[in-house]
């Protein structure tokens, strides 16, 4: 009995330090962002278990540009109506997109770190809170975009079947770190485990 007490304290306190020292990976740039631990790595994706994290997210009317600048101007002005800094505090910026009969619906998100005043919701924006799963995510450096994001995803799609793993198949998330602008780019296509 004093084994097993023993044993649930140290992963008690093994938890509890990992969450306090959690240090965000450098692709981050020092930026607040959503906190995960890797269980699995290999050369086609990685394997993470993400906490629950909060997002605020609005509607993407459709891939092009027009709709996706008009997405990110609406969550720039709600962060500027509400006081509130993301995503220049925080990183990453989401596209999620879910295959559907009547089409894909995307959604754009930007992470809401810890301890921030939650921003209330209004007709356009609103708060989502993705709790804690295991993701596959599968990296890449090129400029994100629409088709890139698309290709990607296929790629992770394939590696999970030939790794056996159970995910959901009508939906994937593009993850960006870096302003559209910058030289180079980490970028991530995030799907979730079934």
């Amino acid at each position: 009995m004093e084994q097993s007490l023993s044993v649930l304290i140290a992963l008690i306190l093994v938890l509890f330090c990992s969450v306090q020292g959690w240090e965000a990976p450098d692709f981050c740039h020092q930026k607040e962002c959503p906190e995960y631990n890797v269980f699995n790595t290999n050369s086609d994706f990685e394997e993470r278990q993400y906490v629950s994290t909060d997002w605020i997210t609005t509607k993407v009317e459709s891939t092009g540009d027009s709709d996706l600048l008009a997405a990110h101007s609406r969550l720039k002005d709600y962060c500027q109506s509400k006081g509130y800094d993301s995503p220049y505090e925080a990183w990453p910026a989401l596209i999620t997109v879910t295959k559907g009969e009547d089409g894909d619906k995307l959604l754009m998100s930007w992470f809401v770190p810890p301890g921030t005043t939650t921003p209330e919701n209004t007709d356009t924006v609103t708060l989502v809170n993705r709790p804690a799963a295991t993701v596959y995510v599968r990296v890449f450096t090129d400029r994100p975009s629409v088709k890139n994001g698309q290709d990607n995803a296929q790629e992770l799609r394939e590696a999970l079947v030939k790794a056996g793993k159970s995910f959901d198949p009508h939906s994937y998330t593009g993850a960006g770190y870096d302003t559209y602008f910058s030289l180079t780019h980490h970028s991530e296509i995030w799907i979730y485990a079934a």
